[in-house]
């Protein structure tokens, strides 16, 4: 704050614009319309001692100086820098320098005003972002406790773990580089978090030991399955049923693991595929000695062709029915598929030759026959008839009658040649 004149009686060398020096080399600073003595440089020139004062002054005008720029970069908290200009504040009053203090206790003012609405802002800032922080830590909170809610037979648990470990990075991300919380409300957030990953620990080591239980359960009866299946590969081919057996029961025994499963289930199909394999190196035996009955057959085959060339219904008859017992006597074909296609092929012989002979006594048949025979004398007479009543109708030039007579003869000729009169 300014000062009085100094009173003192020691002769003053008036110097520059903001100090002097006494003949004593006693300093003062001007300030407002009075001096203060601010010390002494006895040992060296008036120039001197302003030049001490004045550099004592600069290095405080470089304190302000690097406050407010620090102030216009925006990377220092502006609650920081209040402290750090009010601080300075005390150094610049009363400093024992030479300048305008006032001037630069000004600028410390208004850089302490700015700081202190900034500082404001920067509280407000703060207490929303922690108020978001609380939301989002209270969301994973929730989220964990979400799970905890849900039925422990519906949880998959491979995934709600990844669930509740990506819950606890976030938590732990947000507690690093988020804004630190109220003591109170992080302790109970963290208490309801942990609370709700130690019941989910409980019930996924309830989950997995039960699991165990039925793992061993299924196991062990695999196990025996596999031995009854590895104890049929004696009987070979016969012991196929037996095996089929096993495996309805192997379907319906439940799981085991996926390791186990897979190391019961290897030894399993391996009993399977040893009888199957005795039964394929029978049916490669029985297809390689059925080659030639194949060819016999296909012999047959070709020979029974002749049945439709044949005219004369009994004489094909004859000749299918020796080709029928000597087709017989060929034996079984293996494979089966070989011997149903050959069967196939015959069977459309003989049903070409059944649909001959049941159009043959059709014809034949006395009943029909006198059926036929009455049908045609009736259509005879009818002809007859309709020829007279047609021939009247033109003598008396009656075209309706006329063409009435000619519709129905045609009729009754058709009918006619249709029963074979």
């Amino acid at each position: 704050m300014p000062r009085p004149p100094a009173t003192s009686s020691i002769p003053i060398v008036p110097t520059k614009e903001w100090g002097r020096v006494a003949e004593d080399g006693t300093v003062s600073v001007r300030e407002g319309d009075g001096w203060r003595e601010v010390g002494q440089y006895p040992d060296g020139t008036p120039d001197e001692a302003l030049a001490y004062f004045a550099r004592k002054f600069t290095d405080l005008a470089d304190k302000v100086a690097l406050l407010e720029q620090r102030h216009r970069g925006g990377g220092a908290s502006a609650a920081e820098l209040r402290t750090a200009a009010q601080h300075l504040a005390t150094e610049v009053e009363g400093a024992a320098a030479v300048g305008d203090l006032n001037a630069l206790s000004d600028r410390l003012t208004a850089l302490t005003d700015e700081l202190g609405a900034a500082s404001a802002a920067e509280a407000a800032a703060a207490r929303e972002a922690v108020e978001e922080a609380i939301r989002q830590r209270t969301e994973v909170v929730e989220k964990a406790e979400a799970i905890v809610a849900r039925d422990p037979k519906s949880i998959q648990w491979k995934q709600t773990t990844a669930e509740v470990s990506a819950l606890f990075e976030q938590w732990q991300s947000q507690q690093q580089h988020g804004p630190r919380l109220p003591k109170s409300v992080a302790q109970q957030l963290w208490k309801r978090f942990r609370d709700a990953r130690s019941v989910l620990d409980r019930r996924r080591r309830e989950f997995y030991a039960e699991l165990d239980e039925v793992h061993k359960g299924a196991r062990d009866r695999k196990t025996r399955l596999v031995e009854k299946a590895e104890a049929l590969a004696p009987k070979g081919e016969d012991g196929i049923g037996a095996y089929r057996e096993l495996l309805d029961q192997w379907k319906s025994a439940g799981r085991a693991g996926k390791k186990a499963d897979d190391a019961l289930w290897a030894r399993f199909k391996a009993a399977g595929d040893a009888l199957y394999a005795a039964r394929g190196a029978r049916e490669a035996a029985e297809a390689e000695a059925s080659k030639e009955k194949i060819d016999q057959r296909r012999a047959l085959l070709d020979e029974a062709k002749a049945v439709g060339d044949e005219k004369d219904i009994a004489k094909a008859r004859a000749l299918l029915t020796s080709i029928q017992r000597r087709w017989d006597e060929v034996g079984r074909i293996f494979p089966r598929e070989k011997e149903r296609a050959l069967d196939d092929s015959l069977r459309k012989i003989e049903q070409a030759l059944r649909s001959r002979e049941d159009a043959d006594w059709k014809r034949n048949n006395p009943e029909t026959k006198a059926r036929a025979n009455d049908m045609t004398r009736q259509l005879t007479d009818a002809i007859e008839k309709l020829e007279a009543e047609l021939a009247a109708a033109k003598k008396a030039g009656d075209k309706k009658a006329v063409a009435e007579a000619e519709e129905a003869l045609k009729a009754r000729k058709a009918w006619l040649a249709a029963v074979g009169g």
